[in-house]
């Protein structure tokens, strides 16, 4: 299934590149026009990144595909969502994918399908961009090396009260289907932020409007690569 998905995502990449996300904002957000020009008419801020791509790494909730949208849009990229690259590709949703084969299946595939958007983005026109990723991604000792390769690591840092008001929003979270999900989301706070806490860059993500979170991530952005060899800050 999975070798089918990766060669049916490079294809559709290929036929519809400017589809698939065009400064900052993604075919999945046509719909939200006063949206999407709220996103176009937004002052540009150069690119501290230049061909490396921001990865937006957190748990679910933490804003990682509203937030990145706006982070695209005021540093002039493209912008993507893996999950949604995943499902685009597969012709299914994640809930789905999760259903009938099972997380492992689906985290051996988002591994290969991370890997090819970081070599493509920082290839792209323009080169670089901002890519959010799914919430186990990061787990990954392959796709953390991938990231080192092609990018730099933002972790959205947030507390599991504020991440619980968030998910409750929307019912398509596989790992809160079953079970307690405050439970299960301190669970995965506690396996998954030591490995978070690897990330490039920490940034606190708040209850406030997304414009201040992707401001604090640009002035910290603009500090890593200020330094001659780049700190974790």
């Amino acid at each position: 299934m999975w070798c089918v998905l990766s060669m049916a995502l490079e294809y559709w990449g290929k036929i519809c590149p400017r589809k698939v996300a065009i400064f900052g904002y993604s075919a999945a957000m046509d719909d939200e026009s006063e949206e999407s020009e709220a996103l176009l008419a937004t002052p540009l801020h150069d690119n501290p990144a230049g061909n490396r791509v921001i990865v937006l790494i957190g748990l679910m909730g933490a804003g990682k595909s509203t937030v990145g949208r706006r982070l695209a849009a005021r540093l002039g990229v493209n912008f993507l969502d893996t999950d949604s690259e995943i499902e685009a590709a597969a012709g299914m949703s994640i809930p789905e994918i999760f259903e009938k084969h099972g997380e492992p299946a689906f985290r051996r595939g988002e591994t290969r399908v991370i890997e090819r958007l970081l070599q493509d983005m920082s290839k792209g026109n323009p080169p670089g961009g901002v890519l959010a990723t799914g919430g186990g991604a990061f787990m990954d000792p392959e796709t953390r090396k991938n990231i080192e390769l092609y990018g730099v690591s933002i972790w959205l840092r947030a507390d599991v009260e504020l991440l619980l008001k968030r998910v409750a929003r929307r019912n398509n979270r596989p790992l809160l289907k079953h079970g307690d999900a405050r439970e299960t989301m301190l669970r995965l706070r506690d396996e998954r932020y030591p490995v978070y806490a690897l990330a490039d860059i920490v940034v606190e993500s708040v209850e406030a409007p997304h414009e201040e979170v992707v401001d604090m991530i640009l002035e910290k952005l603009d500090t890593y690569f200020s330094s001659p060899e780049g700190v974790t800050i």
